[in-house]
């Protein structure tokens, strides 16, 4: 079965019904993470899609466990992406209070994760990003995301110690 273009094993109603939920979650994280990274430091709206995204990628582990199970020989190394995805948002997110960089390494690698997770599956079917090597799904996240991570630890970094200046 195809639906968008994109192929949808059959491997019964379970599957099925963690797919579904496990598409929505995703769409879910992508947009609340990319929300709460461009959001101001210690705001409401950053705070709000951060919940929103780690709660998100949760839904999406559970239904990649799932489905994992289901289709392990297909799906293991998927298993292991959203593992370390996972992992990654869980750190950052209980380190966010004490730890600022554990905080935006830790969630900016489980973006990186969640999408190379979802190009890896889906790149070879989608317009445009078919005609690229599959070495691609795996690199491009992280040629992407790497760079912006180390950019924010250092911005950071080089902020001086107290609180933050009052913007007029």
């Amino acid at each position: 079965m195809d639906v968008l273009g994109l192929p949808i094993p059959d491997a019964g109603p379970l599957f099925r019904i963690a797919l579904a939920l496990h598409i929505a979650a995703g769409l879910t994280c992508a947009v609340a993470g990319a929300v709460a990274a461009l959001s101001r430091k210690g705001g409401r709206r950053r705070l709000r899609f951060g919940r929103i995204y780690i709660w998100g990628l949760g839904v999406v582990f559970v239904t990649m466990t799932a489905m994992s199970m289901i289709r392990w020989r297909e799906n293991a190394h998927l298993f292991a992406i959203g593992c370390l995805s996972f992992a990654s948002g869980l750190t950052g997110y209980l380190g966010r209070e004490k730890r600022l960089t554990v905080h935006i390494v830790g969630m900016g690698v489980s973006y990186i994760g969640l999408l190379t997770a979802f190009y890896v599956d889906n790149g070879p079917h989608l317009p445009l990003w078919d005609r690229l090597p599959p070495i691609a799904f795996w690199l491009l996240p992280s040629l992407i995301g790497v760079p912006l991570i180390a950019r924010s630890v250092n911005r950071r970094r080089r902020r001086p110690a107290g609180p933050e200046p009052r913007r007029a």
